[in-house]
């Protein structure tokens, strides 16, 4: 019993430790940051088909216009058919996440791709240790093998369904289409499919909001922090 609440007291006072890196006084916009990492769209264009590093650079580009709002989006370039690049972009990770940052969104460095089974997922997140006791709670890495065991495929097939329909509705946007148009896709499709019980809470589980992470990016891919 004594263990077991010293356990439980040690993940308590981590899991403070984690949610705190995000907490921070403010005062109207002082102190408020942002972190931009991709255009959607402007009047009559999307961007969804420019790669990642046009993004980054424009982002770069807001960050030197206002440095005390906006922070960069700090990234990494790894060919994943190079053995060393890949261990290079792990080190970076891992490096990232000791120092007590949330993670990492890989993704292709093209952007939108195509493959043999539809659109390929746009990113995906790697987060850090600490920082996932905000998701799945102080004590998760106590019910590590239930967490593993989980069956990804339908959540794949979710995300990649949502994402369509965000292009479809930014592309309207983008054309002028009428407002309603647009909630077609956005609150009518893809909270429907939000709806659907993809990811039931686990014990010890917390419900948590989540950030913008850091962008990595290959196919390059690339990397990309939160």
């Amino acid at each position: 019993m004594l263990s077991r609440t010293q356990t439980r007291a040690a993940n308590a006072i981590a899991f403070t430790e984690a949610y705190r890196r995000y907490c921070w006084p403010t005062r109207d916009l002082d102190g408020i940051r942002i972190a931009p990492f991709q255009l959607l769209a402007t009047e009559g264009v999307t961007y969804h088909d420019r790669p990642h590093v046009d993004h980054l650079a424009w982002a770069d580009r807001l960050v030197a216009a206002n440095p005390d709002l906006v922070t960069k989006t700090r990234r990494s370039y790894v060919d994943t058919t190079d053995p060393q690049a890949v261990e290079a972009g792990i080190a970076w990770w891992q490096e990232l996440t000791a120092a007590g940052g949330e993670g990492m969104v890989v993704k292709p460095a093209a952007n939108l791709v195509r493959g043999s089974r539809g659109l390929v997922q746009p990113g995906l997140k790697v987060r850090g240790r600490e920082y996932l006791r905000i998701i799945y709670g102080p004590d998760y890495t106590e019910h590590l093998p239930q967490l593993r065991s989980r069956g990804l495929g339908h959540k794949r097939s979710m995300a990649a369904r949502e994402y369509a329909l965000g292009l479809e509705a930014l592309e309207r946007v983008a054309r002028g289409e009428p407002l309603w148009r647009v909630h077609e896709c956005v609150f009518f499709a893809v909270l429907a499919l939000e709806s659907e019980p993809v990811d039931p809470p686990r014990k010890g589980q917390l419900a948590a909001s989540q950030r913008a992470m850091p962008a990595m990016t290959t196919g390059s891919t690339c990397c990309g922090d939160s």
